[in-house]
């Protein structure tokens, strides 16, 4: 099976019940998570995940709270045995920066191994053995970012995740009639670099995308979420659409 586990929904600024966004994706072949913010191994085990089946990592961007938490994930999984070589997947310079931060912790001889891989806007990942297709595309961000699209090549239904952004061409093409669109939300009105949820109802309104999952949201930072949900429909988007949960399994 492959799906999506959300292991934080929240904005850069955490709620008491929402970490920062990032995820996992789950495939045959084991796990690649999507930004590291927080405790990420202590969310892998409460979501019935084992962080040692980690096949990768891939940084949408650098901002703190897309990173925070993979220096204390690569010791976690040397102390814990990990056995394997880490590839980790990013654009160049948020991979150049994360190894700074790695170099200023010292961790010496309790990190994991790692293989650092650049990927470029329009690249489909040169994955290992694999049961899905993944391709990437830049957004629009004050940072250097990338949106995923998850494939399953046997039927193209897909996944996609729209990362740090506004509204943009290069992510409403890698969105196009996606199953499952996670996009984030982060703001009630419109703001450089960031979508409000009226934004993100467009969005999969022009992609045709069947089920809409707002994530980087707080009722507290945005809006309600039954106003956010309204704010989707008033964009006249009518599939399903819902709030993203902390460990909601989202599945192709």
């Amino acid at each position: 099976m492959l799906s999506m586990t959300l292991l934080g929904v929240g904005t850069a600024v955490p709620d008491m019940d929402r970490e920062n966004t990032h995820m996992v994706w789950s495939a045959p072949e084991g796990l690649l998570l999507v930004d590291a913010g927080g405790s990420t191994y202590q969310r892998l085990l409460r979501a019935s995940l084992d962080p040692l089946t980690l096949q990768g990592v891939f940084l949408t961007h650098s901002h703190a709270d897309h990173i925070n938490g993979l220096p204390a994930l690569l010791f976690q999984l040397s102390l814990a045995g990990y056995a394997d070589t880490l590839p980790i997947y990013g654009n160049a310079p948020t991979l150049e920066l994360m190894q700074r931060v790695l170099t200023a912790f010292e961790l010496g001889s309790h990190q994991v191994p790692v293989e650092w891989i650049p990927v470029t806007s329009g690249q489909v990942l040169p994955l290992p053995v694999s049961s899905y297709r993944l391709k990437v595309a830049d957004t629009v961000h004050p940072r250097a970012c990338l949106a995923l699209r998850f494939e399953d090549p046997t039927c193209g239904r897909a996944l996609v995740y729209s990362a740090d952004t506004e509204p943009c061409p290069t992510v409403l093409d890698l969105a196009k009639d996606a199953t499952i669109l996670i996009h984030e939300a982060t703001t009630d009105t419109p703001f450089a670099g960031h979508t409000t949820p009226r934004q993100a109802g467009t969005v999969a309104v022009n992609a045709g995308a069947e089920r809409l999952v707002l994530v980087h949201f707080s009722p507290h930072w945005t809006m309600s979420a039954s106003q956010a949900i309204e704010e989707v429909r008033a964009a006249g988007f009518a599939g399903d659409a819902e709030i993203g949960r902390e460990f909601g399994v989202y599945s192709l």
